[in-house]
C-alpha cells in the first residue's frame, strides 16, 4: 500500500509543478464564484474537520517519544504536527481545485459512468469517516460524560445531531455559506481566547508565542522529509488527505473567484497554513506548560470541532447528492434529510466496527489520479494542451451564488 502511496505523492507534486510552469498566470473562474474571503472560508472549513481541534493535544507526546519513534528525531513535535496538517499537503487541494475548475470541463473524465460511481463512493465513505472521527474522539474531550475512554450513548446522539445538521445545511447554499463563515469566525475567536489565556495570564509572556512559533521553521528546513511517508501513522494521514483531496477540489472549484493560478496556490496553501500554525503553536504551549483545558474553553473547542464536522459533511453531502441527482428538488426536503441521515449513520457505524478503512478510500483516489492522467494522454491531450484560460461559460458574476439553491 505504501508503494502506491509514494507513487501517488510523487505524481501529485510533479503535476503541481507542471501546472505552475504551463498555466502560472491564467485566470481561474468557478461556476458560481464568490468573493475571495468567502472562498478561503469555505476552503478552510470544508477542507478540515474535527481532527484539527482534537488531534494535536493527543499527538505531541507521541512525536516527542523518540525511543518508540526515532524517525521523528529530525524535528520538534510542533513542526511534525504542522507537517502532518499544513502547507505541502494543501497542495493536493490546489491540484484538484485547479483540475476541476480549468481542466475537467474540457476532459469530462468524471462524467464517465464507472468513474462517477467510484468518485461518489469515495465521497460517501469519507463523509462517514469524518463523523466516525468525531465519535471516537469525544470521550477524550468530554470525560465527564463517560469514563474518558468508552463511547457512550450520549456521544452517539451528539454525532447523530451533527450529521442531521449537516444534511439540512447541505440542502441550501445560503445555509452552507453562513455556517462556513460563522465557524471560521468562531475558530478565530477560540484562537484569540486561548492565546490570551496562555500568554497574557498565568504568568504568561507574549514573547513566548513567537519563540514557540519559531519551532515551526524546522518543518520548512526539513520539508523534503514529509514528501514520502515517514511511518505507518504518517501514511494514514497521507491516505486521509488523498481521500479528501478529490472531493474538496470538486467542491471548491465552483467557488473560485477569478484569481490567477499562482494566487490560487497561495490561497490554498499559505492562508490555511498560517491559521493552522498559530493554532498549533498555542496548543503546543498548553501541552508543554501543562496548562489545563477545561470549562468554557473545553466546551468552545467541542463546539468549534462539531461545526467543522458539519461544514465538512455538508459540503461533501452536497457534492454527492448533486452528482447522483439525489436532490431536494427531486425528492423533497424530508426524504432528502431522512435518506442521507440513514446512509451516513450506517456507514459511520461500519467504520466504528472496523469494517471500513480510510486507507482503502485514499488508495481509490490515487487510482483515480493515475486513471485520469492516462485518459488525458490517450484521448484529451490536445484539448488540455490548448487551454489558455477559464471556460467561456464561467463568468465572474458574484451574484450567481445568491440564486443557487
Amino acid at each position: 500500500m505504501n508503494i502506491l502511496l509514494s507513487c501517488g505523492l510523487i505524481f501529485s507534486f510533479t503535476a503541481i509543478v507542471v501546472i505552475l510552469l504551463k498555466w502560472w498566470n491564467i485566470k481561474c473562474v468557478g461556476v458560481t464564484p464568490v468573493r475571495t474571503l468567502t472562498f478561503i472560508a469555505i476552503l478552510f472549513t470544508s477542507g478540515l474537520d474535527v481532527g484539527l481541534i482534537m488531534f494535536p493535544l493527543t499527538e505531541f507526546g507521541g512525536y516527542a517519544n523518540l525511543t518508540d519513534s526515532p524517525e521523528y528525531s529530525f524535528a520538534n513535535p510542533l513542526a511534525i504536527e504542522f507537517g502532518y496538517w499544513a502547507f505541502l499537503i494543501w497542495g493536493f487541494y490546489f491540484l484538484t481545485c485547479f483540475y476541476f475548475c480549468i481542466v475537467e470541463p474540457r476532459v469530462k473524465f468524471f462524467e464517465l459512468p464507472l468513474v462517477k460511481l467510484i468518485n461518489n463512493i469515495v465521497i460517501i465513505g469519507t463523509c462517514a469517516f469524518t463523523a466516525y472521527l468525531l465519535l471516537v474522539n469525544l470521550p477524550w474531550y468530554l470525560p465527564q460524560i463517560g469514563d474518558g475512554e468508552s463511547v457512550v450513548p450520549t456521544f452517539y446522539l451528539i454525532v447523530l445531531a451533527s450529521i442531521a445538521l449537516a444534511v439540512y445545511s447541505s440542502s441550501s447554499m445560503k445555509l452552507l455559506r453562513i455556517l462556513s463563515l460563522g465557524s471560521s469566525f468562531l475558530f478565530i475567536a477560540l484562537i484569540v481566547i486561548m492565546w490570551f489565556r496562555a500568554y497574557m495570564t498565568d504568568n504568561g509572556n507574549p514573547a513566548d508565542f513567537l519563540s514557540s512559533a519559531g519551532l515551526i521553521s524546522e518543518y520548512f528546513t526539513n520539508i523534503y522529509q514529509f514528501m514520502l511517508p515517514l511511518n505507518d501513522y504518517h501514511a494514514f494521514y497521507l491516505f486521509w488527505w488523498f481521500s479528501w483531496s478529490i472531493m474538496i477540489g470538486q467542491f471548491t472549484a465552483r467557488f473560485v473567484s477569478g484569481i490567477r493560478t499562482w494566487q490560487l496556490l497561495l490561497a490554498m496553501m499559505v492562508f490555511p497554513s498560517i491559521a493552522i500554525g498559530v493554532w498549533f503553536t498555542i496548543l503546543y504551549h498548553y501541552h508543554s506548560e501543562g496548562l489545563q483545558i477545561a470549562g468554557f474553553i473545553n466546551v468552545m473547542m467541542i463546539v468549534v470541532g462539531i461545526l467543522m464536522v458539519v461544514n465538512s459533511l455538508d459540503s461533501l453531502i452536497r457534492l454527492y447528492t448533486d452528482n447522483l441527482n439525489l436532490t431536494v428538488e427531486r425528492f423533497g426536503l424530508i426524504p432528502y434529510i431522512v435518506g442521507n441521515l440513514v446512509l451516513m449513520c450506517a456507514l459511520t457505524l461500519l467504520f466504528q466496527l472496523d469494517f471500513l478503512k480510510i486507507e482503502w478510500v485514499g488508495a481509490l483516489v490515487i487510482g483515480l489520479y493515475f486513471s485520469c492522467f492516462i485518459y488525458i494522454v490517450l484521448k484529451k491531450r490536445h484539448e488540455v494542451a490548448s487551454i489558455k484560460g477559464p471556460c467561456e461559460e464561467n463568468t465572474l458574476d458574484f451574484e450567481k451564488v445568491k440564486f443557487s439553491r
